[in-house]
């Protein structure tokens, strides 16, 4: 038998047998995948509420055709007083990612105008993956600053036969 073949005593003890060797990480590795796969039960899929600091009510109304991965597309936000009243002239920068495996988003979308009073035009979103991922807006208006989270799951595509 070569060197790097031979087994341990403890290997020995365990019953621990090549096929074993195998299908023991692989079974670690798809539990984890698995647990990074699933969004949290009570999950807000909310598209919306009020601000963290209630000084808005924040809309976000993604694209007429759901986002598919690696799509560019573009979302509208929608930004009022809480009395309902829009707000103009805002400020918002978008940041967001997938807090489950620890990355940001792959491109970095930017409010680019008002195209009608309070409401936003967001571009160069796109999601590089199924699973949950958050949008993060930071506001600047007259009322002062706050933020807003929204998290959205993007679902593997159907398959058609």
């Amino acid at each position: 038998m070569p060197r790097f073949a031979r087994r341990s005593p403890l290997s020995k003890s365990l019953g621990e047998t090549p096929m074993s060797r195998h299908l023991i990480p692989m079974a670690l590795l798809t539990t984890a995948l698995a647990a990074c796969g699933t969004p949290p039960q009570d999950l807000d899929l909310s598209l919306r509420h009020a601000s963290t600091q209630g000084r808005y009510v924040v809309q976000m109304d993604p694209p007429a055709a759901r986002p598919a991965v690696n799509q560019m597309h573009a979302w509208q936000i929608k930004l009022s007083s809480p009395d309902g009243a829009p707000v103009r002239n805002a400020r918002i920068a978008v940041d967001g990612g997938m807090p489950q495996h620890g990355h940001g988003l792959p491109t970095r979308p930017q409010v680019t105008r008002e195209v009608a009073e309070g409401t936003y035009l967001m571009e160069g979103m796109k999601f590089s993956m199924t699973g949950w991922w958050e949008i993060k807006l930071a506001i600047q208006a007259t009322d002062g600053a706050d933020t807003a989270v929204f998290n959205t799951v993007i679902d593997p595509p159907a398959v058609t036969r």
